[in-house]
């Protein structure tokens, strides 16, 4: 299945999806690719804010600020190899069966999930700014990620 029909079929079945994922064997180079495909949908969500930022800043590029946050983007690489350890220590303690691997992929394939919605995100936040607007889709993103995210942790820690 290609991973753009995978996003789509993870919204209706999450905990189907992660079965699938880890039915491949262990695989670093996949893993890590599944958390790659969310820092690239999180770094294009950013350009339209760079752009923004630039243009009411009247600077002439906004290529430096698209820059610091490719390089923030890749910075918070080891952030998400933490936050899914910690979630497999805190899922062990609770009596989880799972593995290390089972958490950083129900994780990575969360955050990757929600990329789309990160995309639509930075829309807002570059085309119509800080309001309303921007609260209701970074709340549907948050918690559509929280969802994703425990549903499967919890699937992944089943054994």
């Amino acid at each position: 299945m290609s991973a753009s029909t995978e996003l789509v079929a993870t919204w209706t079945a999450p905990r189907a999806a992660l079965r699938r994922h880890l039915a491949r064997g262990v695989s670093e180079p996949f893993a890590f690719s599944l958390l790659l495909i969310f820092l690239i949908l999180a770094f294009v969500g950013q350009w339209p804010v760079a752009a923004r930022d630039a243009h009411f800043a009247g600077d002439a590029s906004s290529a430096p600020r698209i820059f610091a946050n490719a390089l923030a983007v890749l910075a918070t690489i080891p952030l998400w190899y933490g936050l899914a350890a910690v979630s497999r220590l805190v899922a062990r303690a609770l009596g989880g069966q799972g593995s290390w691997y089972s958490a950083r992929i129900a994780l990575f394939w969360a955050l990757a999930t929600v990329g789309p919605l990160m995309l639509l995100q930075g829309l807002v936040a570059g085309m119509i700014g800080p309001g309303p607007a921007l609260v209701a889709v970074s709340s549907v993103t948050g918690i559509a990620f929280l969802w994703l995210w425990l549903t499967m942790l919890h699937e992944a820690e089943k054994a």
